[in-house]
């Protein structure tokens, strides 16, 4: 089973937006990349992170306008973060139990990388048919 730290050595780098910067400028940054949801940085710290359902609760439902609101105003301060050797099950398991599609992978303090649920799933499905192979090999033999 592969770890958090492997799956983001297959990864582009981190998207990131500062807390002061626009929702409108989060969301198109979001959409240049076709991702869901950014990491908040402030300097190298983690602030938190902005995800569409952010937006979507905190800024439509509201009535309020992307381009006057700032980042930090909507976005998630409590991130449930993971470390770098944590296995692909775990980091699902915590996905599970924490309600979350997105979770920034920690070195120390320094943010190394985000992971969502579809980078999860992927890995999940690429392991089983790896065992589906391994087994069916096995039964021929």
């Amino acid at each position: 089973m592969k770890t958090a730290r492997q799956l983001l050595e297959e990864k582009p780098g981190i998207v990131s937006i500062e807390p002061e910067a626009s929702v409108f400028a989060a969301l198109e940054r979001m959409a240049e990349h076709d991702i869901g949801a950014l990491v908040v940085l402030e300097g190298p710290a983690l602030a938190g992170m902005l995800s569409e359902r952010d937006y979507a609760r905190k800024v439509i439902l509201l009535g309020k306008s992307s381009r006057d609101i700032r980042v930090s105003e909507i976005m998630t301060r409590k991130v449930v973060c993971v470390g770098p050797d944590q296995t692909v099950d775990q980091c699902m398991a915590l996905m599970t139990e924490k309600r979350c599609r997105h979770l920034p992978v920690l070195e120390g303090r320094q943010v190394i990388g985000v992971l969502s649920i579809g980078d999860l799933v992927k890995e999940t499905i690429s392991d089983q048919q790896f065992q589906i192979a391994q087994l069916e090999s096995y039964i021929m033999t």
